[in-house]
């Protein structure tokens, strides 16, 4: 009883823990994870790597000031799009046309998984050809005749 009570406790504790709202520097790092950097390195911005880029630190900036300003995810990915365009988001979003670029991989693979399958099928269902139907055993004459000929040839 007193280890349910513990185990109890502690996945309460776990729970609470995680469903805590992130600290200002893990949100900014996830939001900025959402963005690319516009330098042409295509990195996702919090992961630009060159020294010294210009994109990326003007970049940060504005998603600084956006969350200063209080402005929600949404809001602050709309206006990156609105001055970078939507080249700007890590991953497209999922309305209107963009949803073909969530839609098209798993098509692409069922169609291929289709064909593969319709191949299969096809293959199994060829006839094969029947194997060659032997005349029966060979008489002593015609025996003796290609032990001779296999004699000419081999000259054993």
């Amino acid at each position: 009883m007193r280890a349910l009570r513990w185990l109890c406790g502690f996945f309460l504790a776990a729970a609470i823990s995680l469903s805590a709202a992130p600290d200002a520097d893990t949100h900014f790092n996830q939001l900025g994870h959402r963005l690319m950097c516009t330098c042409g390195c295509s990195q996702v911005l919090m992961e630009c790597n060159h020294v010294g880029c210009q994109s990326s630190e003007h970049m940060r900036g504005e998603l600084l000031a956006a969350m200063n300003r209080g402005d929600s995810d949404d809001q602050a990915l709309a206006w990156f799009v609105s001055q970078y365009g939507p080249v700007v988001l890590a991953a497209p979003g999922k309305t209107g046309f963009d949803r073909v670029a969530w839609v098209m991989p798993y098509a692409v693979l069922l169609l291929g998984l289709m064909a593969a399958g319709a191949v299969v099928r096809l293959w199994k269902s060829r006839s094969t050809a029947a194997p060659a139907v032997s005349a029966g055993p060979l008489s002593p004459a015609e025996l003796d005749r290609l032990r001779r000929r296999i004699h000419e040839e081999t000259g054993i």
